[in-house]
């Protein structure tokens, strides 16, 4: 199975669409909101949400719903890359709540190749992220460098570092 792409592998116009979708709970959205000590009542208190917003519910706290796109990409996208190197937009659409079920697939913009090294490129892409109804709830772009097939030959191939077993 695959793992990632080659530099060589990503084509303009390309859209990986990433493969199983989540669905939210309240306590995915709790716990990530707990982790990273985002306490507003939006996410966390659901009396609070219900009498006060315009949702009438908790909203699923928005960079966990990136972070789990980001996730969903990596198999298809970054699952090789020597690095993240920038995001250059993150964008919100509409809201999330507990109980959607998020789909995500990610469309190759842009590639180039380095300039300082011959063994890896910048890949340009835009991740969607949308509900089980198809509403887009969130869109980012990012840069991903990613090797060349020779950069991964170099290193152990498609699964560099792997042990062999033996008795």
């Amino acid at each position: 199975m695959q793992f990632g792409r080659y530099f060589e592998e990503f084509e303009v116009g390309a859209v990986y669409k990433h493969w199983p979708g989540k669905t939210v709970t309240e306590y995915d959205d709790h716990l990530f909101c707990l982790l990273t000590m985002n306490h507003h009542p939006l996410h966390m208190d659901a009396h609070y949400a219900g009498e006060t917003t315009d949702f009438g519910k908790n909203v699923v706290v928005g960079n966990y719903i990136y972070s789990l796109l980001l996730g969903m990409s990596v198999p298809d996208v970054s699952g090789k890359a020597i690095a993240n190197l920038e995001v250059e937009s993150l964008k919100h659409v509409k809201p999330t709540f507990h109980g959607d079920t998020i789909y995500g697939e990610t469309e190759v913009l842009d590639k180039t190749p380095s300039k300082s090294k011959d063994d890896r490129g910048v890949v340009y892409v835009e991740t969607r992220g949308y509900k089980q109804d198809g509403t887009i709830v969130c869109v980012f772009r990012r840069k991903v460098m990613v090797p060349k097939r020779s950069y991964g030959e170099t290193r152990g191939g498609e699964q560099p570092g792997r042990p062999v077993p033996h008795a």
